[in-house]
């Protein structure tokens, strides 16, 4: 398994983003495009912070499009990445002040996406690095365990809290998965102000490109 972030490694495989545009929005299944390139899904709660972070990721600073309204994003977005490789920005969840049929059809949304797409090589669980562990994303994360679709998780917002207490939450949502976990995902802890952690994002994805043979672009 690749290793988690900050863990000690003699050669660190380096990817470049020099490419990366939007491609497709889809708001049902049926419309996604082509299963024809490797895919990168970004998901979690509405105001995570998902939008700031994939555009500090690809270096763009528009191409996801950010609000300070929480579930901006109500489609399935497509961007191409390198030319080679998608990045797929998919709705917030859980956020209240929408109906309860509008909360379904996204629910709805990510669970055909997550279950169904065939060329989905990684998810990244986004979690607010702010708060306690809450029950939602916990929930989702089981729901991928169960469904045995590969994710990883990544705690955002990390420039908000001083040293100790972001390794306090860390450490704290580490033990409630380890209760029913007997292995941890990998984890990474990023922030899309100071672009902590989107280095190791970005080799993480290389690394799982390479080991379905698609090579990055890469230096060593």
């Amino acid at each position: 398994m690749p290793q988690k972030q900050g863990e000690v490694r003699e050669k660190r495989l380096i990817m470049e983003i020099y490419s990366a545009y939007f491609f497709r929005s889809s708001q049902h299944y049926s419309q996604l495009p082509p299963a024809d390139k490797p895919e990168f899904a970004f998901v979690g709660r509405s105001n995570v912070g998902k939008s700031s972070l994939i555009n500090k990721l690809v270096n763009q600073k528009g191409m996801a499009k950010t609000s300070s309204t929480p579930g901006k994003t109500q489609l399935i977005n497509h961007f191409v990445i390198n030319k080679s490789w998608y990045l797929v920005d998919l709705p917030g969840f859980g956020y209240a002040r929408v109906s309860k049929k509008t909360r379904a059809q996204f629910a709805g949304m990510i669970q055909d996406y997550v279950s169904k797409r065939s060329n989905l090589v990684t998810v990244f669980v986004l979690v607010d690095s702010r708060h306690e562990p809450q029950k939602i994303d916990l929930e989702f994360m089981e729901y991928l365990g169960i469904s045995e679709v590969p994710f990883a998780i990544v705690f955002t917002k990390t420039d908000k809290l001083g040293k100790v207490a972001l390794q306090t939450h860390v450490e704290r949502y580490k033990a409630i998965l380890l209760e029913s976990w007997e292995e941890l995902p990998p984890y990474f802890v990023t922030s899309a102000d100071t672009g902590d952690g989107c280095a190791e994002l970005r080799a993480y994805i290389g690394e799982n490109l390479s080991l379905i043979g698609h090579a990055p672009s890469q230096k060593e």
